[in-house]
């Protein structure tokens, strides 16, 4: 078919982009750690994100960056604030005992939350707008017809949600959740100081 070396570029491109670890990959890990629901429920947050992204860059979101460079300035400033204070919420939630940690991730409360969390920080992510609007503009022809945009966001949900909700899977099985417990501390310090270090980076970067 006409288009398919697009589509398989692209296809190929959204999975290294997604394996390629940064806030998405900490958001799901981290809420799967402490529940399964609430891993999966931060990867589908992640996917609908990319999604948003996704047809947003369809409707020209490469050339309207260019052109109000502003929008992506308030956008990786409110990225890189969101990114901090998830960190400095992980950071301050190393001083919580096992039981308070228990309750604060009980299952029916966490799920919402996570999917919550992990579409604010898919839409808070600058690199998110920068990598949509850079690959469709390269990759994607400029009158594709209306199919080819059709089968490009069945791709994007099809690989996030793939990606990210195996993170979710792997990360809560038990034998990595007992180990989490085990280190929870030190690990939520690496995790919570990775997030604050991006979201600094992405504030001083020029």
């Amino acid at each position: 078919m006409e288009f398919m070396p697009q589509l398989a570029t692209l296809a190929s491109v959204m999975l290294l982009a997604c394996i390629s670890p940064g806030p998405d990959f900490i958001a799901v890990t981290s809420q799967s750690l402490s529940d399964r629901k609430a891993g999966i429920g931060a990867a589908i947050g992640v996917t609908v994100a990319c999604l948003i992204w996704a047809t947003l860059a369809i409707f020209g979101l490469g050339m309207i960056l260019s052109r109000l460079s502003w929008l992506y300035e308030v956008i990786r400033y409110l990225g890189a604030a969101y990114l901090i204070y998830l960190g400095i919420r992980m950071l301050i939630g190393l001083r919580l005992s096992a039981t308070e940690l228990a309750i604060s991730a009980a299952p029916v409360r966490t799920m919402p939350r996570a999917l919550r969390r992990g579409f604010l920080v898919g839409m808070t992510n600058p690199k998110s707008a920068a990598f949509f609007g850079s690959l469709f503009v390269t990759v994607l022809p400029i009158h594709a017809p209306l199919w080819v945009h059709g089968v490009t966001l069945a791709i994007v949900g099809i690989v996030a949600c793939g990606w990210f909700c195996t993170l979710a899977l792997l990360f809560s099985m038990g034998r990595i959740r007992n180990i989490y417990l085990k280190l929870r501390r030190p690990f939520d310090a690496v995790m919570g100081g990775l997030l604050v270090a991006i979201g600094a980076r992405l504030a001083i970067d020029n």
